[in-house]
């Protein structure tokens, strides 16, 4: 089988033009081995759609399918229009995820498809959406919740996916992410796990936050997760219109008035092509 490897700010994912069907699970947690597979976050799949330019399905390093990825979705629509699933000269394309269909604003130099704007559609704050196991409609902010003796206040977004952000003052670098992450991921409040972010408003302009990620542990950068922290940021006043979220592997701009949809925009690249043996 043929795959590919891509990465959105160190966010990476093998890619796959499916021509039969396989146990996708199974194969995401064998490719996203660092040592013994490819290596990567997860496995993303480019299929055919009835409803949009094409489909795209994403499972984590786990082998958990997850509703969308945003680092993941202008990586696939790059990935299908340089293999011809979706025509090379659109300058917008629908994508159809378990989140509805996205769309994305496609940039290229010359020829070279580099980056794209997603609308990743509208935050939603009420914690039946996550879920989340919190009483009342939302929105969610400073929830206490102490996981190993340390004390978090989280703010509750979904971007179709569950997020639980924490704002601390101090350098996202220094804290526990690796204790805690999983913690949280995994706490009796979330019935279908969560994405954590832990993050530092800089200015109201700019943030710096680290995430751990449901299914795939600490990783680079998180499209969705960028785009829950811009929501959630200028929901509680600490961040204007714009923000520029500095992540491990590079910056994100994201976009959001306070109604309607999140747009992101950030880069996509294309690593390399293999031959995958099953054993």
């Amino acid at each position: 089988m043929r795959v590919t490897k891509m990465h959105g700010l160190g966010n990476d994912y093998v890619y796959v033009l499916p021509n039969e069907e396989r146990d996708w699970p199974e194969l995401a947690r064998k490719v996203s081995d660092r040592h013994f597979g490819v290596g990567s976050d997860g496995l993303i799949l480019a299929l055919p759609s009835t409803v949009a330019d094409m489909r795209m399905r994403m499972f984590n390093a786990d082998g958990s399918e997850a509703e969308m990825c945003g680092n993941g979705i202008r990586c696939v629509a790059k990935f299908a229009m340089e293999e011809g699933l979706v025509p090379h000269d659109r300058e917008v394309v629908t994508v159809e995820t378990l989140d509805g269909i996205k769309k994305l604003q496609i940039f290229r130099e010359g020829s070279v498809i580099t980056a794209a704007r997603v609308d990743m559609g509208a935050p939603r704050f009420d914690p039946a959406t996550l879920p989340a196991n919190v009483e009342g409609p939302g929105p969610v902010v400073d929830l206490p919740l102490t996981v190993d003796g340390v004390d978090l206040k989280l703010t509750l977004v979904s971007m179709g996916n569950p997020h639980a952000i924490h704002y601390i003052d101090s350098d996202p670098d220094d804290f526990p992410l690796e204790r805690v992450g999983p913690l949280v991921e995994h706490h009796q409040l979330f019935p279908r796990r969560t994405n954590f972010q832990v993050v530092q408003v800089l200015d109201r302009g700019r943030v710096k936050h680290r995430v751990w990620e449901r299914g795939s542990g600490i990783t680079l950068a998180s499209g969705t997760s960028a785009s829950a922290v811009c929501a959630a940021s200028r929901l509680r006043g600490f961040t204007g219109d714009r923000i520029v979220d500095s992540l491990p592997g590079g910056d994100l701009v994201l976009e959001w008035d306070g109604q309607g949809s999140v747009f992101m925009t950030g880069p996509a690249t294309r690593v390399f092509e293999a031959d995958w043996h099953e054993a």
